[in-house]
């Protein structure tokens, strides 16, 4: 298979039944700068290099109500311990606390205030 060059950066898309609130956590308790504060029905949040468009989609499905299926991304960081106190002293939903796993990852993860579920990993070896 030839090697494809130009892929960027990722976006996670999520629909969320109130913009305003999780852009608001986003940003306020993940630490998130908000893009297109002015865009009908979307917002962008940006940190480094991970982006989250969230759409506005009041009758949508709760993502709490998808079980497994809320886990919506992985992120893969150099100090989860730095990124967890952070996000404990800005009041973010913590599901759990750092824990170091069979697979030679440190992760832990958080939530959205709809459900939608965010680990955060930090290889071992790093550590």
């Amino acid at each position: 298979m030839p090697k494809i060059n130009g892929l960027r950066p990722f976006a996670f898309v999520l629909a969320v039944p109130d913009l305003e609130r999780n852009a608001a956590y986003f940003r306020d308790a993940l630490g998130f700068r908000v893009e297109w504060a002015d865009a009908s029905g979307w917002r962008l949040l940006c940190r480094g290099d991970v982006r989250i468009m969230l759409g506005d989609c009041p009758d949508a499905l709760s993502a709490a109500a998808t079980g497994d299926h809320s886990y919506f991304g992985y992120m893969d960081v150099d100090d989860a311990d730095a990124f967890y106190e952070e996000f404990v002293e800005k009041g973010a939903l913590i599901l759990d606390p750092p824990t170091d796993k069979p697979h030679g990852m440190r992760e832990f993860t958080v939530a959205t205030p709809d459900g939608h579920r965010l680990v955060f990993g930090q290889a071992l070896a790093r550590k």
